[in-house]
């Protein structure tokens, strides 16, 4: 018997066959050894039988799925009695054997008996054997348990239903940080074709938010999944611009099953667009800040005795988180009747902020004199329009963005401004104006209507305190 029918293998199929020569590995074995190391290293069950119907082959993973031994299973005649019920080895080695002359190869599922007398159901794959004259000499057959088999069909399916189907983004990071595969969704996502992301750095694909994504992508490979989603930030290009949107993002880190330790192969990363829902999110609670802001302001003024103290009590609390300074410029004579002339208006300064460190607003204009606003400035166009007025210096220097706000008599690190008018019992009563510096965002219409809503509670300070 030869080396590799000792071992529960054999280098030719046949129960008989003489010794063959082969090629001495580093210790004198010959090719049959090579053959047998092979065979038991496989990750799939196989057994083999000769034409005969008498087998030849049975590796190891065969013996830990049926508890026989290749001593055990080798040169018995077909299943039957041992591996397979009585009943069934008729049909089941029939079904086998079949595939001496079939093209190709032949699945079929079985139930197999244990060595313990267990029943295990297998799908088998099998096929001819051909011998040197081409002839059919014997069948292999490769099995592994069902449940094994289906799992690993699942995660084919479920690996292919991500990357063609899946209504969020999925892109697999290599250990370089740059894109190995991207499905359809991702790619659209991203405004970029599924074949031009791959292997491009993250930079190239982002305009921002790179490094909090990359950061992400190195946190796992090192230290394993997160155990929730993140959400991040990032402004994609697109051909209308930058778009900035919110991704909710769930990282998982990918090994290789095949080493005996864990070897990193990348990062799953699976992202969804919600980018409205977040923004949503932000209104609601910037329009309840703001509302809190409003009814804390009305208690506080409503405990002041001089009405001008009123007003700064509702532009201080107007202040926070929605501009760093303001001012509160009131018509000179008192106010403005519709009826008058908006041309030849003058505004008083009557409250200011600091302009310097934080502070509360201060009562100013004792003295009467007015504000020398040039021509077009945006306070006399909001009392002209008696409506809300947005201005913002751009993209500029910041030499020239410092003489746009000293031209128009405002902190030198405002940037963006916003008046709105001061009305009360159908008069022009002034104008207040919040600024903001180059650290924050324009004033946008939802601003505007927040800062109607201040103006609104200051005019009726400004007119109880013009009639006491």
């Amino acid at each position: 018997m030869s080396a590799s029918r000792r071992s529960g293998t054999t280098d030719e199929l046949g129960p008989d066959e003489p010794e063959r020569s082969g090629p001495e590995g580093p210790e004198g074995s010959g090719g049959s050894d090579l053959l047998a190391a092979l065979l038991d290293g496989m990750d799939a069950a196989l057994c083999a039988f000769d034409a005969h119907g008498v087998v030849t082959h049975w590796n190891r993973e065969a013996e830990r799925i049926l508890g026989w031994t290749a001593e055990e299973a080798v040169g018995r005649q077909g299943f039957a009695g041992w591996a397979v019920r009585s009943a069934d080895a008729e049909e089941v080695e029939g079904r086998l054997m079949s595939a001496m002359d079939a093209p190709g190869r032949q699945v079929h599922e079985f139930a197999l008996l244990t060595k313990d007398g267990g029943r295990v159901l297998v799908r088998t794959q099998s096929a001819a054997v051909r011998g040197p004259d081409g002839k059919p000499a014997g069948v292999y057959c490769a099995f592994s348990e069902v449940h094994a088999q289906i799992d690993l069909e699942r995660s084919i399916a479920l690996s292919e239903a991500l990357f063609e189907d899946a209504s969020f983004g999925v892109v697999l990071v290599d250990a370089d940080l740059r894109p190995a595969v991207v499905n359809a969704h991702a790619a659209r996502a991203l405004g970029i074709g599924r074949t031009s992301v791959l292997g491009r750095p993250l930079g190239e694909l982002l305009a921002r938010g790179v490094e909090e994504l990359e950061s992400a992508l190195t946190h796992v490979l090192a230290e394993g999944a997160p155990p929730a989603p993140a959400e991040i930030w990032v402004s994609v290009r697109t051909p209308e611009g930058e778009q900035r949107r919110c991704w909710r993002c769930g990282f998982v880190r990918l090994a290789s099953p095949l080493a005996e330790e864990p070897v990193p192969l990348g990062v799953g990363w699976l992202f969804q667009d919600v980018t409205e829902a977040k923004q949503g999110e932000q209104e609601a609670a910037l329009l309840r800040f703001r509302t809190n802001q409003l009814h804390r302001a009305a208690r506080a003024a409503a405990e002041c005795e001089d009405p001008m103290e009123a007003a700064t009590v509702h532009l201080d609390f107007a202040l926070a988180g929605f501009a760093d300074h303001a001012l509160i410029d009131r018509v000179a004579g008192g106010f403005l009747s519709d009826t008058e002339p908006a041309a030849e208006v003058r505004l008083v300064r009557a409250a200011a902020t600091p302009s310097g460190p934080p502070g509360p607003s201060l009562s100013t204009g004792a003295a009467g004199l007015p504000v020398r606003y040039p021509e077009g400035h945006p306070a006399l166009q909001c009392v002209s329009r008696a409506g809300s007025v947005r201005a913002s210096v751009g993209t500029v220097p910041p030499e020239q963005a410092r003489e746009w706000a000293e031209s128009r008599r405002w902190p030198p690190e405002s940037v963006h401004a916003l008046c709105a008018v001061l009305r009360s019992r159908g008069r022009t009563l002034g104008v207040v104006t919040f600024l903001r510096g180059a650290g924050r965002t324009p004033f946008e219409r939802s601003d505007a209507a927040y800062a109607e809503d201040v103006a609104a509670r200051i005019a009726a300070a400004l007119d109880l305190a013009g009639v006491l």
